[in-house]
């Protein structure tokens, strides 16, 4: 719930307290005077400006672009970096005026010129052809911005760029690029500084960015099937680290956490659907030790957790993971007349477990992540190229009856009656 919402529900209850008789007006005004000033959102005025000032900045690079040839190569260098320092300029203006959300678009545009500054450098001077290079130069520049400025919008160009650079040098060199690691540790400490969702969210794409990329170098270093497998045990850390780092601590912390975790549990469900429905080529690859390891160190994060929680809901996520590396690694391949219908089951489980756990914890978008994973799962089980349909029809009924059944048992173990 956001803080507007929770202030107007809380509003709502405190005159309806005042008019039982249970509140008198001065505890209702007691309460209020605890409340902190809402932030401010982004006016009309704020969102006409934020587009005049993108407009202006591409009107720039359209221009200096149109007369590139007739333009002598200082003068060039000298107008990109008036274009950078004009933007970062006009940013402190704006910042020193209070006006939070312009002065980050300066900075972003900053942080784009600077962008666009690196490859007409490159072609004015004729330097190497090297795009990934350029990106992690435009990715370290945006970077020291977002600290230096605090700018949302110089992180996520910080991020993205950083992003296409790893992914770009683990297909180039099938290599991993450990370093975009770091990128993302200082923007979960920017996230925690700021308490931003924005940054929150973008650290969280930014982790699975990173093992989507590692598992792209391995496979192209000549490993078949990597990308998938090893996806799903690194979104299986993120999801179990996210819980722990949520666990406990400040809320700014607290709340990284659990945006990591939402992302964690969408990348782990989505690549369980993936791997039931065998959408890849061949067996399961013998994955290195070390990956092993971070898919079992996700459940065992998940289940310090619950330790520390003491909540079920936290345990069933820990559950859900656990069945659904199993099911994962025991996995094989289906071939008409050997259907893996263990693993069919333990990947119905698990996602019912991820349903189940951000209901008990009131966490919505785990909720949600369940239940587009049960979906993708019984889709995928339903639908793979090979087996027989009317064996998965049966096996479909046993399951749904067996739910209902676990249905009723739990109605009745809470005294209320099945949804």
């Amino acid at each position: 719930m956001s803080e507007k919402a929770y202030r107007q529900r809380l509003e709502s209850d405190l005159a309806q307290w005042q008019a039982d008789g249970v509140i008198t007006p001065a505890a209702r005004d007691a309460v209020r005077a605890t409340f902190r000033p809402l932030p401010t959102g982004i006016d009309v005025p704020t969102v006409v400006a934020i587009v005049g000032g993108l407009l202006i900045a591409a009107a720039f690079l359209a221009f200096v672009a149109a007369n590139w040839t007739e333009i002598h190569r200082p003068l060039r260098f000298l107008i990109l970096l008036a274009g950078i320092g004009g933007a970062y300029g006009i940013g402190a203006v704006f910042a020193h005026k209070g006006r939070t959300y312009l002065s980050d678009i300066s900075a972003t545009v900053g942080s784009i010129i600077f962008g666009a500054a690196i490859a007409l450098v490159g072609q004015m001077y004729h330097l190497g052809d090297d795009f990934a290079g350029g990106m992690a130069l435009l990715a370290c520049g945006a970077l020291v911005a977002a600290v230096l400025t605090g700018s949302h919008g110089a992180l996520a160009v910080a991020l993205v760029t950083g992003g296409i650079w790893h992914g770009w040098r683990s297909v180039e060199l099938a290599d991993i690029q450990l370093p975009f690691l770091v990128y993302c540790f200082v923007g979960g400490i920017l996230a925690v500084v700021w308490n931003s969702p924005v940054a929150r969210h973008l650290v969280g794409l930014a982790l699975l960015a990173w093992w989507f990329g590692f598992g792209l170098g391995l496979e192209q270093s000549g490993f078949l099937n990597y990308l998938v497998f090893t996806f799903a045990s690194g979104a299986a850390l993120v999801f179990g680290g996210g819980l722990a780092l949520s666990s406990r601590g400040p809320e700014p912390v607290t709340s990284l956490g659990a945006t990591i975790s939402i992302y964690g549990a969408l990348a782990f469900a989505i690549s369980l659907a993936w791997i039931i429905a065998a959408f890849f080529d061949g067996a399961i690859p013998k994955l290195p030790p070390g990956i092993l390891m971070c898919a079992g160190l996700g459940v065992i994060l998940a289940l310090i957790a619950a330790g520390i929680r003491r909540t079920l809901g936290t345990a069933l996520s820990g559950a859900s993971l656990a069945l659904g590396l199993v099911a994962i690694f025991t996995f094989s391949r289906p071939v008409v007349g050997n259907e893996p219908w263990l693993s069919y089951a333990l990947a119905l489980a698990a996602m019912l477990c991820l349903v189940l756990s951000g209901i008990l914890d009131g966490v919505r978008t785990r909720v949600v992540a369940g239940w587009i994973g049960l979906g993708c799962v019984i889709a995928a089980i339903t639908w793979s190229l090979t087996g027989s349909l009317l064996q998965r029809a049966v096996f479909l009924s046993i399951a749904g009856g067996i739910a209902v059944v676990f249905a009723f048992l739990l109605a009745r173990l809470r005294q209320e009656k099945p949804a």
